[in-house]
């Protein structure tokens, strides 16, 4: 049968698809649109890129962010400044006429839904709607709860919680679309559940709920956390929910043991109404199962959007060889094949592109033919951005023997992270201070989409060095895999899965403290990577080709998202239910399609 997910979307067929509603409260979504702060947006991003390459009946909702999330500034010492990205929705997106209330500290406030169509590779669309309350009758505050990502207090960011998950899924009925399963990604949607509860029971907060009530919404929902940090569980005081959700509301949330040591926890939240959750890869689901010991956590490992994240130069060297990489990316296998001269070619390219951005943001002229390291993530103090810098003087003649070295730092903090503030201050100074002939140490501003492309293409090797067992994932090592670059990181997230020594980079050993893991780092400098740099070309080409047929032929979403629907979304189970609603015949040819595609 002619499934309909390969035409363009309409509300006509969409509902009767069974479509998957994907929450997320950050999502990269167009280079135009300041809507994300990093990796959990570029990989919310990224999925929906690959749902829409696959033809996933899909629709996704967040916030417009309409001030975005901040343009980053740094002085010649090293301290950030904040200013902010306002942007436009009618340049990009569709006004949709329907209208939602959410209650917020007892008032009625009206919501509103931007679409951006998001078109994948066959011609399917996933629709991306964004959440404003930006709408007259709204007061003024209200009216700009939807202005800032990650913005205010935790009073902005509960009130901002309720928009997205209490008024996304009102939102998706408003507009009629008929979803089987819910997509929370992280707990800032888990709100979300507490609508389907209230739509289950009839409507409102305090109507009496059943068992087999709760197991219906647990039923279509499932749930997807990304971090060990506390700061990545979003916590509230029982008084802030009285006062923001309601007094009936959060007696309710209390009776179903979604409140951990007096705070409300949108993780347990998420967790209890949820019949599938997962972690984001297979050290981060131990993580998760450790920290919340009474549900089970399964793991799913990350991806990033091949297509996207595949520099000009690789792509098309790819073309010419692999004709089919962009529609099945496990046809990157055949990477293993490709000619050498041909990758050296090619990322010599990559990395002069990178080099011209590099003058053309600071005016310093880098050489191409010195190794690069890049480090550029969110400047977050278990991040360790300066752990290259433990032992100055071993630093500095490392990069002597290697005939010069080159670090290329980027990261935003976010405003209210001092800490993290401090630790870019750190860097730069240090920076100041060991930069030579031979060391060149540059910390670039404003960390985004377009300098990480540049940036995961264009450098040698790519260095991560969390503090275990805080890094969920890491997907910057992935776009970096996709371009053959080889990882120097600490074996935790991704890398654990990733690392093949000496074949898709190095691993940095655990150490009892810092000092020990940094000792490691520089050793593995020493005595592998600026030998191999130097020496050894053709085995350095054969190290590119390596990593990019292992890591970038698994490191994908086009593989994470065929995961999500066979385990998360429609597990066989599920499909069997469908096959026996005298309506869903085109649910289970949908996701069939999918399941073997």
């Amino acid at each position: 049968m002619q499934s309909n997910l390969s035409k363009p979307f309409s509300y006509e067929t969409l509902p009767s698809c069974g479509l998957v509603a994907y929450f997320s409260m950050e999502i990269a979504i167009n280079r135009g649109m300041p809507t994300y702060s990093g990796g959990l947006g570029m990989l919310a991003g990224d999925t929906l890129r690959s749902a829409a390459d696959l033809g996933v009946p899909l629709a996704a909702f967040s916030l417009v962010h309409r001030k975005g999330y901040f343009q980053q500034h740094l002085n010649g010492s090293g301290e950030q400044s904040e200013e902010v990205q306002p942007w436009n929705p009618a340049d990009f997106c569709t006004e949709e006429a329907a209208r939602v209330t959410v209650s917020v500290e007892d008032r009625p406030v009206t919501v509103r839904a931007w679409r951006y169509d998001l078109h994948g590779r066959s011609g399917h669309v996933v629709p991306i709607y964004l959440l404003d309350t930006d709408v007259e009758g709204n007061s003024g505050w209200d009216r700009g709860l939807t202005d800032h990502l990650y913005g205010g207090d935790t009073n902005y960011r509960l009130q901002q919680e309720i928009v997205l998950g209490m008024g996304g899924a009102r939102m998706a009925a408003a507009l009629g679309l008929d979803a089987n399963v819910y997509h929370m990604n992280e707990g800032h949607a888990a709100l979300l559940t507490l609508a389907l509860l209230e739509s289950q029971i009839g409507g409102g907060p305090v109507g009496q709920v059943l068992d087999s009530d709760i197991e219906q919404v647990r039923k279509k929902c499932v749930f997807t956390t990304h971090t060990p940090v506390p700061a990545g569980h979003d916590r509230f005081s029982t008084e802030q929910a009285i006062r923001i959700l309601g007094g009936d509301r959060t007696a309710r949330l209390e009776k179903l043991k979604c409140f951990e040591d007096g705070l409300l926890n949108m993780t347990l939240l998420a967790l209890r109404f949820s019949r599938y959750a997962n972690g984001v890869a297979m050290q981060h689901g131990k993580v998760s199962r450790a920290m919340f010991p009474e549900f089970k956590i399964d793991s799913i490992t990350n991806g990033v959007h091949a297509p996207t994240w595949v520099a000009e130069p690789v792509q098309q060297m790819l073309d010419m060889h692999i004709p089919s990489w962009r529609r099945d990316n496990l046809y990157l296998r055949n990477a293993i094949d490709l000619p050498e001269q041909e990758i050296i070619d090619a990322h010599r390219r990559a990395k002069e592109g990178l080099f011209t951005e590099v003058a053309t943001r600071t005016g310093l002229v880098l050489n191409p033919g010195v190794l690069t390291l890049g480090f550029a993530r969110r400047a977050a103090t278990y991040k360790r951005a300066s752990l290259l810098f433990t032992d100055p003087e071993r630093l500095l003649k490392i990069a002597t023997e290697a005939g010069g070295l080159q670090i290329l730092y980027a990261g935003k903090a976010h405003p209210q992270d001092l800490p993290g503030k401090a630790l870019i201050h750190n860097v730069i100074e240090t920076a100041g201070k060991l930069s030579n002939d031979m060391l060149r140490i540059v910390y670039l501003e404003n960390y985004a989409w377009d300098l990480g492309a540049l940036l995961t293409a264009g450098v040698d090797v790519w260095v991560n060095t969390p503090r275990r067992p805080y890094e969920a994932s890491g997907t910057s090592g992935m776009k970096a895999a996709l371009n053959g670059v080889p990882s120097l990181s600490i074996l935790d997230g991704w890398w654990i899965e990733g690392c093949i020594e000496g074949f898709t980079g190095w691993a940095i050993e655990d150490g009892a403290d810092d000092a020990e893991e940094a000792d490691s780092l520089y050793e593995k400098l020493e005595k592998a990577v600026v030998p191999l740099y130097l020496s050894a070309p053709e085995k350095w080409a054969r190290m590119m080709r390596t990593t990019l047929a292992f890591n970038g032929s698994f490191f994908n979403t086009n593989r994470m998202v065929k995961q999500y629907t066979r385990n998360a979304y429609y597990p066989v189970k599920l499909l069997d239910q469908l096959k026996g609603k005298e309506e869903s015949p085109q649910v289970v040819s949908a996701h069939q399609q999918v399941l073997v595609g």
